[in-house]
């Protein structure tokens, strides 16, 4: 992908490389700053930070920072009755304005059932999806670091576990890298990360 047209922005346009951006995701102890984790670029420079309920004081919620430390994102789980009867956890994604939540900027479904293999996590962008039900799915493993998030016609936008970054994961267990590909949004990206994060109880998790 090339030029401005190529970028496909959830969040920001400004989030979106016209090149194939490598990063690396770090967990950080929970017990610094709620734990949580950061993401470098391949300069070893802090991108995007995420922190969960140690800093927030509630399970289930999120707040995607950018390297200077502005919030960009805040993603909780839905709760309520309705929410308990479902098939699906929902989460949803708003953007950040002013210190505060503002619009929806996608939301994401999460089958109870996560040991199902053809369960996918499905993923809409905010108004009620451009392209009907889902625009985006998680595939593979989250727990082995390797999975990939799809568009509906099977374009990958974002990989984990190939090549250097199986061997990264092999090595340590407190960091992974993610290749996002060019002209997708990578603060939607890492947001769905933070997520998976929460889902299965990692660095992000009270």
């Amino acid at each position: 992908m090339g030029g401005s047209s190529n970028l496909v922005p959830v969040v920001s346009k400004i989030f979106c490389a016209s090149s194939q951006t490598a990063l690396t995701v770090r967990k950080r102890p929970q017990v610094v700053n709620g734990g949580g984790f950061v993401v470098l670029n391949g300069r070893n420079s802090v991108v995007f930070s995420v922190v969960g309920c140690g800093v927030l004081g509630a399970n289930g919620e999120l707040i995607l920072k950018d390297g200077d430390g502005a919030p960009i994102l805040y993603i909780r789980k839905k709760g309520g009755m309705l929410q308990a009867l479902s098939a699906h956890n929902r989460w949803r994604g708003y953007l950040m304005e002013f210190g505060r939540p503002s619009k929806p900027v996608f939301s994401l479904r999460e089958p109870r059932q996560l040991a199902v293999s053809s369960h996918r996590i499905k993923i809409s962008v905010e108004p009620k999806g451009r392209n009907g039900d889902w625009d985006y799915a998680v595939e593979g493993s989250f727990d082995e670091k390797a999975f990939s998030i799809a568009d509906r016609k099977g374009n990958v936008v974002a990989k984990v576990g190939s090549g250097e970054e199986k061997a990264a994961v092999a090595a340590s267990k407190d960091f992974y890298r993610v290749v996002v590909q060019p002209g997708y949004d990578q603060a939607f990206v890492v947001g769905v990360i933070a997520v998976l994060d929460n889902i299965h109880g990692e660095s992000t998790t009270c």
